[in-house]
């Protein structure tokens, strides 16, 4: 355990899509203090999502404030940060001002979708795939890079005054935090940004040349556990926490899988977010899909390089949100649970979440939402379900796709995330793969990877099973469907994903 004098916790920063959050984990991983801060979204045109660097930023200052101050926690008590973030999301800023030259362009983002399909016309997918483990598909960041480089105007001047900084959210809050000290990202974030040579663990000269960006610019890629800098002093709301080391660095559907302690090859994790992401440790080496998952790195820890395999659903919470801001038949997440749990099944009720395409296993950047089987019987509860149960099916569909993959079939799931909480969800879940889903205590458990990756890093915790010690169950979903209903809605479902595929 830690000996860190007055250290008695370690700080994580989970930068999410929606909010950013700051929260204090004490030595037997428990949260003493939380802090979140919602920030806005911005859809400038359809398939376009954007958000405001600078909104970003001072959420972050303003959670890790709120949560020290839950905590009654003082910066000297602090042993180190952990950061984990939304991972393609990118930003592009001005060294000299530290000001962005654009919005963030957020992962779910689909601006970039013309030129990916370019690419696969030119026949560069196979490379792109060969090299970096991912699809030729806007989702990731290089084309979103390209794209500001290419249409805003002031980047291209900046680039050639050697003026212009860009990266993934970790490296935008690494940089300001050091007071740009430190310009790097780890190579679970650079993995996600198809410049990325997953082999040879290097930015890919080719893949750079093919999209336009300088290899100059990139920023440094480091172990997911190490050093990255200290807090700089002045930084108006967390005076206090200058001089903290900053000790880790990783993906957020990475952390989460380190956080559910999944070292071994072959276990495998979901998270239940603003997106559904299933990810699997497949150890020191990489498997290629033939289903179009991805192969994408874990974490860098120790010296050595650990891989994972990963399917990503674009839209699973983000479709309780639709419900509640658009919709506005619900007014809180908890209200959604509320409404299915008075239906007994979706009656016929299906949908597919598509807003901003489909992702894992289908890839399709033109599908769009569809809600089908309604009757003049269909009401809040009918859609309240629907959308829950669209969730485990994209999940279901990913799971299928990593069976084949991988050769092995998964005899339970761990899973977290903010939608992790539903029981409805959880209960559906268990009922649709037929294998028992496991709920720990603590759902902030990609928070709990960043932090644990942090502790390691600074001593405060000695070894990786100290932090799979600190992962509990809360209830374990037993499987209870019919195995003939079970084959009947998934039936149903994929006959609805038709509906929404592109033609």
């Amino acid at each position: 355990m830690a000996d860190q004098g007055k250290a008695r916790y370690i700080m994580a920063l989970d930068q999410g899509t929606t909010s950013s959050r700051g929260i204090l984990f004490d030595e037997q991983g428990a949260v003493a203090g939380l802090g979140q801060q919602e920030f806005k979204q911005s859809y400038p045109r359809p398939g376009w999502v954007e958000q405001d660097p600078m909104e970003i930023l001072y959420s972050q200052y303003l959670a890790m404030a709120a949560a020290a101050k839950k905590a009654g926690a003082k910066g000297s008590e602090i042993a180190a940060l952990g950061i984990t973030n939304q991972r393609e999301t990118v930003v592009v800023w001005d060294d000299r001002t530290g000001k962005p030259v654009y919005p963030a362009i957020v992962w779910q983002c689909r601006r970039t979708a013309g030129r990916c399909e370019e690419l696969r016309k030119q026949g560069k997918e196979t490379l792109i795939t060969e090299k970096t483990g991912l699809l030729a598909d806007p989702y990731f960041s290089g084309t979103k890079l390209a794209w500001i480089l290419e249409e805003v105007a002031t980047a291209r001047p900046l680039l050639e005054a050697g003026r212009l900084r860009c990266g993934t959210i970790d490296t935008w809050l690494i940089w300001n935090l050091t007071g740009g000290a430190v310009y790097a990202t780890d190579y679970s974030n650079a993995s996600r940004t198809m410049l990325f040579n997953i082999d040879e663990l290097k930015w890919d000269e080719e893949l750079c040349s093919l999209l336009g960006i300088p290899i100059s610019i990139l920023p440094e890629v480091r172990s997911s556990a190490g050093d990255f800098g200290v807090v700089a002093s002045g930084i108006r709301g967390i005076e206090d926490m200058a001089g903290i080391p900053i000790r880790s660095a990783i993906g957020d559907q990475q952390a989460a899988l380190f956080g559910q302690g999944c070292f071994e090859a072959g276990q495998a994790k979901n998270t239940y977010g603003t997106g559904c992401f299933l990810l699997m440790n497949t150890g020191n080496s990489r498997i290629r899909s033939a289903n179009r998952l991805l192969s994408t790195i874990a974490w860098g820890l120790g010296g050595e390089v650990e891989y994972a395999l990963e399917g990503s659903v674009f839209n699973a919470g983000s479709a309780i949100k639709w419900l509640r801001d658009e919709l506005r038949i619900i007014s809180t997440a908890a209200e959604c649970d509320q409404l299915a749990a008075e239906c007994p099944d979706n009656e016929g009720v299906y949908f597919v979440p598509a807003f901003t395409g489909l992702g894992a296993p289908y890839w399709d950047t033109e599908a769009r939402g569809v809600l089908c089987g309604l009757t003049r019987g269909s009401g809040r509860r009918q859609m309240a379900r629907a959308v829950l149960e669209s969730i485990a099916y994209q999940v279901k569909d990913l799971l299928d796709a990593m069976t084949v993959d991988s050769g092995i079939t998964q005899t339970s799931l761990n899973v977290d995330g903010g939608a992790a909480v539903s029981n409805v969800l959880m209960q559906f879940q268990a009922d649709l793969l037929n294998i028992p889903v496991d709920r720990p205590k603590t759902v902030e458990t990609t928070a709990l990877g960043a932090a644990a990756l942090a502790g390691l890093a600074c001593g405060f915790w000695q070894q990786k099973e100290e932090v799979r010690r600190l992962r509990r169950t809360d209830q374990v979903f037993i499987p209870a469907m019919a195995v003939e209903e079970r084959h009947r809605l998934h039936s149903q479902w994929q006959k609805a994903v038709r509906k929404a595929i592109s033609d």
